[in-house]
């Protein structure tokens, strides 16, 4: 039996109505749709967090801290599982032409997420793998919350003040209240995922095609998007594989959040050697950035493409230079060659797998079909 005490975030995610939905449809239909969606969450999941069960119309799920070092990385885990969620209900509302009531009614289904940070025991008992602890009966328990009561939500994302504080953003446009439980009296702070949803569906797009790039690379590494989202946006693993010795340093997050409009300084010794701007940001798909040095703006698109075994990132970029229009592309290139995109990525590639050497094998948990070990 595995005692080792852990430190890590638990979530659930949990299907909004599927109770009422249940009680009045076809259960072989509704059983179809259920499986069809939890699936998506599982896979949604798999690549940053440790799938421990499924619980009906919830899945349960962890990730210990070391593995997710850069924290918002799990929040828009959340958001693009839920991004993914409500684009499948609609495609399979649009898609089906049966006229049952399970199929009529899949549009009252949402999804809500419920995050606690504390500590846990992978318990195994006759060969079966389960987590136990004080803080996985309190996430659990936090289903039973009066977020809904008070707001009106259906989907919405609910963080413990544990879970806030270990995450380390001053996230705005959040419902706080408290709530009570034999286990004692938690703050929570809940954002509603339809709004989210909207922004991050209708935000303007910015990516730089390869056919209008002045200079275009692309390389595959052993890891999963959202593991390699984090490599490129977490700024201490930055530093670790940039081409020269610098510091990156956040220095603006409209709402308090990393996307579009938030600026970065990359710092070389006491000088501010280069400023980045966020254009457009789509987790684990693409960010397009706007950076300036030495005179130079350059436009440049990280896009990350899910391949057997890992994940291909092309990165394109364009430009301008401080000369007359004519000298663009020759000074761009210039700049190319004194600082190449292609040895930072290779350093890149080289990190990760120094990273993936240095971790133990991930013990697997719940049941196989379920079993995922973060990268």
């Amino acid at each position: 039996m595995e005692t080792k005490t852990q430190q890590g975030y638990l979530v659930l995610a949990d299907i909004s109505g599927y109770s009422a939905y249940l009680a009045g449809v076809e259960l072989d239909h509704a059983h179809g749709v259920l499986t069809d969606l939890l699936e998506l969450i599982v896979e949604r999941f798999r690549p940053m967090l440790t799938l421990s069960k499924l619980e009906g119309d919830a899945v349960f799920a962890y990730a210990p801290l070391d593995k997710v070092a850069r924290g918002e990385t799990l929040l828009e885990v959340v958001e693009s599982t839920y991004v993914a969620f409500r684009d499948r209900v609609e495609a399979i509302r649009r898609r089906t032409t049966c006229e049952c009531r399970a199929c009529r009614a899949i549009p009252t289904l949402d999804l809500k997420f419920l995050l606690h940070c504390g500590e846990f025991i992978v318990q195994t008992v006759s060969g079966i793998r389960e987590l136990v602890g004080t803080d996985v009966n309190l996430v659990h328990r936090l289903l039973k919350n009066h977020v809904s009561e008070a707001t009106g939500w259906r989907a919405y994302m609910l963080l413990s003040e544990k879970t806030l504080l270990q995450i380390g953003l001053p996230l705005q446009d959040m419902h706080t209240q408290s709530e009570t439980y034999d286990l004692g009296t938690l703050q929570t702070y809940t954002i509603g995922l339809h709004p989210r949803y909207k922004a991050l569906t209708e935000a303007r797009r910015v990516f730089v095609e390869p056919n209008q790039a002045m200079a275009s690379h692309s390389h595959d590494y052993p890891v999963p998007p959202p593991v390699l989202w984090e490599w490129l946006n977490d700024p201490k693993k930055r530093a670790t594989y940039a081409m020269q010795t610098v510091v990156f340093v956040p220095v603006e997050r409209p709402a308090g959040r990393t996307g579009a409009g938030a600026r970065n300084h990359c710092v070389h010794g006491k000088e501010v050697a280069m400023q980045e701007v966020i254009l457009d940001w789509r987790p684990f798909e693409y960010v397009t950035v706007r950076q300036e040095f030495m005179g130079f703006t350059e436009t440049v698109t990280y896009h990350l493409t899910a391949i057997p075994g890992g994940t291909r990132l092309q990165v394109t970029s364009t430009g301008t230079s401080p000369g007359p229009r004519f000298l663009n592309r020759p000074l761009f290139m210039l700049m190319q060659k004194m600082y190449p995109m292609s040895k930072m990525m290779s350093s890149l590639a080289h990190r990760i797998e120094e990273s993936r050497a240095q971790e133990q094998p991930a013990e697997a948990s719940g049941p196989e079909a379920l079993s995922s070990t973060p990268a």
